[in-house]
């Protein structure tokens, strides 16, 4: 006995004659691959008068965020630093001006003798949370920085 779907009489069993002369119901649904107004690629250089304000989509996922900072702590404990950066960097691509992530950042350029950048990012802690829990080691990490010397 033939499945359900295709015995005599019902509608699927003419769907599926037609799927077995060669013919696919699919062909005759048409989709709107067209890009959305103002996005597509021939005019991208070209101002569009209706914007939708949208210029750029970052992905947003705190929690992503918390567990690339995990992930980079296990990693900088183990000396591991270019893990580590690694890890803050992805965890402030999920949550951008994270605090957390940007200081954890910073000691682990620090420690890898990313000195220049190590400084920057402890000045965006600060900027970040100038009164936050990692304040006065973002300061020291500062002083300490500008006391070195330059690497030739």
């Amino acid at each position: 006995m033939p499945p359900r779907s295709e015995q005599p009489g019902t509608a699927a069993a003419s769907e599926a004659g037609t799927a077995q002369s060669g013919d696919s119901s699919s062909k005759n649904t048409k989709i709107d691959l067209s890009p959305p107004k103002g996005d597509d690629i021939e005019h991208a250089d070209e101002d569009v008068e209706d914007n939708s304000g949208v210029t750029e989509m970052k992905p947003w996922n705190p929690h992503k965020a918390a567990k690339d900072v995990e992930v980079g702590d296990f990693y900088f404990k183990r000396k591991n630093y270019g893990a580590a950066i690694s890890r803050y960097r992805e965890a402030l691509l999920y949550k951008p001006k994270d605090a957390i992530s940007t200081f954890r950042l910073a000691q682990a350029l620090e420690a890898s003798k990313q000195n220049d950048e190590a400084l920057q990012r402890y000045q965006e802690y600060l900027k970040i949370l100038p009164n936050g829990e990692f304040a006065a080691e973002s300061e020291k990490g500062i002083a300490r920085l500008k006391a070195a010397p330059k690497a030739p």
